[in-house]
């Protein structure tokens, strides 16, 4: 009998238990934390607190306890790095600039930032940075010679090494990547998936050792039109999201999900809200039910896995990371804020 109602009670106990769902948030209150001249596209969760980086060589952290703020300033033969990328190990946090010269820069030895790579030449554009672990690190950029730019380290981002164009799959014409939040890459497991602007989404099953194409019903007959953000609450269930940032009203082929490990993408949301926007992330602790997204336009918010939105403020930013389940941080022109999504 000791033995029954033990059993009963640990049921009884599983069955009570909370499921993951949907979190069913109606506001968010917007919090200004940081504020700067620059712009900021690239935030990185750390341990405590929230890396950022930004145009006129601006990066730093800010405390996720009591909003302490450590920022500095990056040169570079003359000239303030637009970074548009930033990542981290658990040791070091790096920095990724967009346009020519590229450059790559980590926490040095001495506590200061140092170049570990860099690139010059026609066309050179990188466009965003993530890790899996304190090992294994890749950075994506526009097609050159045919192919997109990929960067991959083995050693904790103390080298970095380009694939060669021969180990690609063949690029479109024009073919990269939206630097505009640093989400265009998603990573689950050993997998990787990048959205490109030709609306198609490169994956690798391998950390980056051989990669393969799939093809989307993005929206991609203008050149500020595509795929500019990319997010995988598993390594089956995905969702992109971007639009024409040149005219953010069209609300058609900016947003789909995937089921399938990215082989195969649907539309959702076809002509209704949002239009336009440059990050989504699933919102942690909902099974994959919400997501959030932002762009200069406001912030949205579904409980659906992306079929239906409801818009929470019209507050612009770039890029967005959460900490927990309610709480995340945006990032955007001249400023840094703290989000908080309330029921």
């Amino acid at each position: 009998m000791r033995l029954f109602f033990s059993a009963l009670l640990s049921f009884l106990a599983l069955s009570c238990a909370p499921s993951p769902g949907s979190h069913g948030y109606r506001q968010v209150t917007v919090s200004v934390i940081y504020e700067d001249s620059a712009s900021f596209r690239a935030l990185d969760v750390l341990q405590g607190s929230i890396g950022f980086a930004g145009s006129e060589g601006v990066f730093g952290s800010i405390s996720t306890a009591d909003g302490t703020v450590r920022a500095g300033r990056l040169e570079h033969q003359g000239a303030h790095p637009e970074f548009r990328a930033a990542a981290h190990t658990e040791t070091d946090f790096f920095l990724l600039s967009a346009g020519d010269p590229a450059l790559l820069y980590k926490t040095g030895d001495a506590g200061s930032m140092e170049l570990v790579y860099s690139e010059t030449g026609p066309g050179v554009f990188y466009d965003a940075m993530a890790f899996w672990d304190n090992s294994d690190g890749l950075a994506v950029g526009d097609s050159r010679d045919g192919c997109l730019s990929i960067l991959r380290t083995r050693d904790g981002g103390n080298s970095w090494q380009k694939l060669d164009c021969g180990d690609l799959p063949p690029a479109l014409p024009g073919e990269g990547a939206f630097a505009a939040s640093n989400t265009n890459i998603a990573l689950s497991g050993d997998q990787c998936w990048v959205a490109t602007s030709g609306g198609r989404v490169f994956h690798s099953p391998d950390r980056g050792k051989s990669w393969e194409v799939f093809e989307t019903p993005a929206e991609t007959t203008r050149d500020s039109q595509g795929i500019f953000s990319i997010a995988f609450h598993n390594d089956q269930l995905g969702f992109a999201i971007g639009g024409d940032y040149a005219d953010p009203d069209v609300t058609t082929g900016n947003k789909m999900v995937t089921r399938d490990g990215g082989r195969t993408w649907s539309r959702v949301a076809e002509g209704a809200l949002p239009g336009y926007k440059s990050c989504v992330q699933f919102v942690p602790g909902s099974g994959g039910e919400d997501l959030v997204a932002v762009g200069y336009t406001g912030i949205v918010y579904s409980q659906d896995q992306g079929n239906s939105w409801r818009q929470l403020s019209e507050e612009g930013f770039y890029s967005l990371r959460f900490t927990n389940d309610s709480v995340a941080y945006a990032s955007g022109r001249g400023r840094i804020a703290r989000l908080v999504f309330l029921k």
